[in-house]
């Protein structure tokens, strides 16, 4: 998939060499989970991030009009991107990574290894790395207040379509009085039933639609065997607010021995 270098030849030119193979392979391979994030996500604006290389094995590059940054260790090589053009402003950032063994051994991805610091003000503090586990037992939890929503939705609709089959009248002398109509009741009662069912319907759907999308996009623990592509979304906290400014925060992948430094600077698009 990569061709080997040989450790004598000067590593920038490597990286150049290596980032115009590599990110064709893996655009193709991370397209459908960078696709996935608006169904995540929705549409999100305000700010914009950008990376920069930390040492002599990394390297920023804009892919598409997109941010990206390539590190290349002994054994592995990380590619990150945002996973959207525009970040939500004091959202949770979301990234795409990709990362792929360069070695001749299996080697272990953990995302409880994963690291997220934000540097502000001469301090570090922890921003927590927002787990796949995490993810599902929010959408649990969203899912059980849609279903009570739900419930009371459909009871109205029953308590409405109850009542449809009662009218009143009033004669041209003056005189009032109530029917009722079987008929008109059950053609209520009918449609009701009806509404209700395909509601039940569209909030089990759009469940086990986001799980899927859930499943299939957020990155998991891994051993990659050599050569092996292996990639997805990674969440993280949402940086403390530093009143508009840039907020500067460094993300670590470990890929079994390798250490991958990410330095990023997030900030109002357009500043």
């Amino acid at each position: 998939m990569l061709d080997r270098v040989q450790s004598s030849l000067a590593l920038p030119q490597q990286l150049r060499l290596d980032c115009s193979r590599v990110w064709g392979i893996f655009a193709m391979r991370i397209l459908g989970v960078v696709a996935i994030c608006a169904t995540l996500a929705g549409c999100v604006t305000g700010e914009t991030v950008s990376f920069k290389a930390s040492n002599p094995q990394q390297q920023a590059l804009m892919r598409d009009g997109q941010p990206a940054l390539v590190s290349r260790q002994r054994n592995s090589l990380v590619l990150v991107r945002p996973a959207s053009r525009q970040l939500q402003a004091n959202g949770r950032p979301v990234f795409v990574v990709g990362i792929n063994n360069l070695s001749k051994q299996p080697v272990d991805f953990r995302v409880g290894q994963v690291e997220a610091v934000q540097h502000t003000g001469g301090s570090d503090f922890e921003m927590k790395i927002v787990t796949y586990e995490m993810l599902v037992q929010e959408e649990k939890n969203r899912q059980i207040a849609t279903a009570l929503l739900t419930g009371l939705a459909a009871g109205a609709n029953s308590y409405s379509a109850s009542r449809a089959g009662y009218g009143s009248y009033t004669t041209p002398s003056g005189r009032t009085g109530t029917f009722y109509s079987p008929t008109a009741a059950a053609i209520a009662q009918g449609n009701a039933a009806a509404q209700n069912e395909a509601m039940v319907a569209a909030t089990v759907e759009t469940g086990q639609r986001n799980m899927a999308v859930l499943e299939q996009s957020v990155i998991k623990d891994n051993t990659l065997m050599p050569g092996e592509w292996y990639g997805g979304q990674l969440h993280l906290a949402p940086p403390t607010d530093q009143g508009g400014a840039q907020k500067s925060y460094t993300i670590v992948i470990t890929v079994g021995p390798d250490r991958h430094v990410i330095d990023v600077a997030q900030g109002p698009a357009g500043a």
